[in-house]
């Protein structure tokens, strides 16, 4: 089978967790030939090494370092817009996206470089089952209008996730079971160290920047969706998604910005996903399989100190969100909408509001980069190192 699947993994450290991540697709019989690595790295970290892996392991890919990056988008006729992709951030994913959109991809996979697969799933073929699935879910909602994605075991360990606006906590939460045929992102979750903003690690008592109280296996018990109109925080360590989806599915421009905004480039790709999927009549499949976090241990404070000229934003960007673009026809169309709302909106009265336009002049410029890639003919990734 040809490759199918664009892997991206954002790494400066730990780029060997590729190599758990393709043993248990050999593990479970998934064909490895499908599976094609983009490697999201920096000028300092050594990307021959992570080639030197990859051949090793015997599965294809290319890693992208920041001036492999410049270098793609000048070749593309795109230098306009290496502006997209910030220097030194996670958010840096994106680029794994225009890969993709560039490229003859159907399924897109993020995975983070702290992260292991659990042995009892077959990772990818999970994922893609859970991109395919039809039938009855378990359909999630609050009266806050917002989904604890760990709200399955949230009486005994009282965990939010990074994200989750403070002003939604203590929500009623209702389940009920909806009949689903339209899945377009798949996100597993996680055991270890769950993904919590810095806040929430103070207020659990952990100074290192994990969480002194752990998940495991036994906190999550099956695959669910948001009900529509209801949102979810989405973390992009362990996710698949459909390449449809990549118009509205923007990492928003974090950590290299003159308001020192950080930490929530996915989670308001996430927000913006969740609208057009409503918006579209589809579905974002949260759960299984799930894979362990393993987050290094790194001072609390520096991931404050991230958040916080973000975090009253946070609790509105959904609102600005989902008040527009209900009438447009495509993932696209959605977030053209969402774009010109950040773009043209009155913000003054939130610290640093004046990022929600610049958030919404980039998702502009994304669109039309996007644009401009589709004049490009597709290719193979097997022939094209870029």
């Amino acid at each position: 089978m040809s490759q199918d699947v664009c892997v991206v993994v954002p790494t400066i450290r730990e780029y060997e967790c590729v190599r758990s991540y393709v043993e248990n697709a050999r593990d479970h019989g998934f064909d490895t030939d499908r599976l094609y690595f983009v490697l999201v790295t920096e000028d300092f970290c050594d990307a021959d090494d992570m080639a030197t892996m990859l051949e090793e392991e015997g599965v294809a890919g290319t890693v992208v370092d920041g001036s492999a990056r410049e270098a793609w988008f000048e070749r593309h006729g795109l230098a306009a817009y290496d502006h997209l992709i910030p220097a030194a951030s996670h958010a840096q994913t994106s680029f794994g996206l225009l890969y993709m959109w560039a490229n003859d991809f159907e399924y897109g996979v993020f995975i983070d470089d702290d992260t292991l697969p659990h042995d009892e799933w077959d990772f990818f073929g999970r994922h893609l089952a859970n991109l395919q699935y039809e039938g009855e879910l378990e359909c999630v909602s609050s009266d806050e209008r917002w989904v604890n994605v760990l709200y399955q075991n949230v009486e005994e360990h009282g965990l939010y996730p990074r994200g989750y606006p403070y002003a939604a906590m203590d929500e009623t939460v209702e389940t009920a079971t909806r009949e689903v045929d339209s899945v377009v992102a798949s996100q597993g979750l996680w055991t270890n160290v769950p993904d919590l903003d810095a806040v929430r690690i103070l207020m659990d008592g952990d100074l290192r920047g994990q969480a002194q109280t752990r998940t495991t296996r036994a906190d999550f018990d099956g695959d669910f969706v948001a009900a529509p109109g209801q949102y979810l925080t989405v973390c992009s360590m362990n996710l698949a998604f459909r390449r449809e989806v990549i118009p509205a599915f923007y990492q928003f421009p974090m950590d290299d910005n003159e308001w020192d905004v950080g930490r929530f480039d996915d989670i308001w790709s996430g927000v913006l996903l969740k609208r057009a999927a409503d918006v579209l009549g589809d579905e974002v499949l949260s759960g299984y399989p799930l894979c362990e976090h393993n987050k290094a241990p790194r001072p609390t404070f520096d991931d404050l100190n991230n958040e916080v000229p973000g975090l009253e934003l946070n609790e509105y960007f959904w609102e600005v969100v989902d008040d527009v673009g209900g009438d447009a026809d495509s993932y696209a169309g959605v977030a053209r909408a969402v774009a010109d709302a950040l773009a043209t909106g009155d913000f003054e009265e939130y610290t640093n509001g004046a990022f929600f336009t610049y958030c919404g002049e980039f998702l502009g410029d994304w669109l039309d980069c996007l644009d401009r890639l589709d004049g490009i003919e597709a290719r193979a990734p097997a022939t094209a190192d870029d």
